[in-house]
């Protein structure tokens, strides 16, 4: 079943959002996309990919999240999940560990490229972006693509069964940045490699473990204050839910389930 609904980024929404918020997490006051602002000729949309990781603590789940730089043309000063676009490399990466059956069944769908590339894009951004290092102590597997090199001279390789694939997103047409991004997220004590701080770099400043009340409170892009609804509903709520994929149409956003 499908329903109109708007998970994107636009500034006449950023009151609407953070009144939901005060009440919950949930998609539900979001205000739609104006089919008025489309533009010719839209951005082809990238492939990219995300990792949502989370701790499971005392005072309740703890997301990691920084804050886009205000030099960037695509959602400044939002904070946002460590990610970004998919290299062509990125699927080349030798891991000790592959998604589990039923993830990579369920990315294939609709994909374009070896579902294997998303995860490992989300491992290397997670990486270049804030420090923390995805995987496990390894050695003596094949040689890494040359944009890899950094990640594997920690003497470690991608362990990729502890990612379950939340949901995929597609920027809409009105923007003239797109991406077709996928989200995953992982227990940070499962898939770290050790318990270091993230360091903030030049894509990502103010690197946090937030709770989900802090969460609330923060400057989301509405797709992000989504994708929380949906981490919040596996992590507290405890529901079982197939991953979400996002996508506009004349009529709106619509909300499907993959799977």
């Amino acid at each position: 079943m499908t329903k109109p609904f708007d998970p994107d980024d636009d500034p006449a929404q950023v009151a609407a959002a953070k009144a939901a918020a005060a009440k919950s997490l949930s998609e539900d006051d979001l205000l739609r996309e104006d089919p008025s602002n489309l533009i010719a000729n839209p951005a082809t949309p990238r492939d990219a990919a995300t990792l949502i990781l989370y701790r499971l603590t005392p005072d309740g789940p703890r997301i990691l999240m920084g804050c886009r730089s205000e030099g960037h043309d695509f959602m400044p000063n939002k904070y946002v999940f460590p990610g970004g676009r998919v290299d062509e490399e990125d699927e080349l990466a030798p891991a000790i560990s592959e998604l589990a059956p039923e993830e990579h069944r369920t990315l294939e769908i609709g994909a374009q490229r070896t579902p294997r590339a998303f995860p490992l894009t989300a491992v290397r951004e997670m990486f270049e972006e804030t420090g923390l290092i995805v995987g496990r102590q390894a050695s003596g597997l094949a040689p890494p693509p040359a944009s890899w090199a950094d990640y594997y001279a920690q003497g470690v390789a991608p362990s990729l069964s502890s990612f379950r694939f939340v949901g995929r997103a597609i920027t809409p047409p009105m923007r003239h940045k797109r991406f077709d991004a996928r989200f995953f997220m992982a227990d940070a004590a499962e898939a770290l490699v050790d318990d270091r701080p993230p360091i903030d770099g030049r894509e990502l400043a103010d690197l946090r473990w937030f709770t989900l009340p802090e969460v609330a409170g923060l400057d989301l892009p509405n797709v992000t204050r989504f994708v929380i609804s949906e981490v919040e509903a596996r992590l507290v709520k405890q529901e079982t839910l197939k991953p979400f994929h996002l996508y506009w149409t004349q009529e709106g956003h619509i909300r499907e389930r993959i799977g």
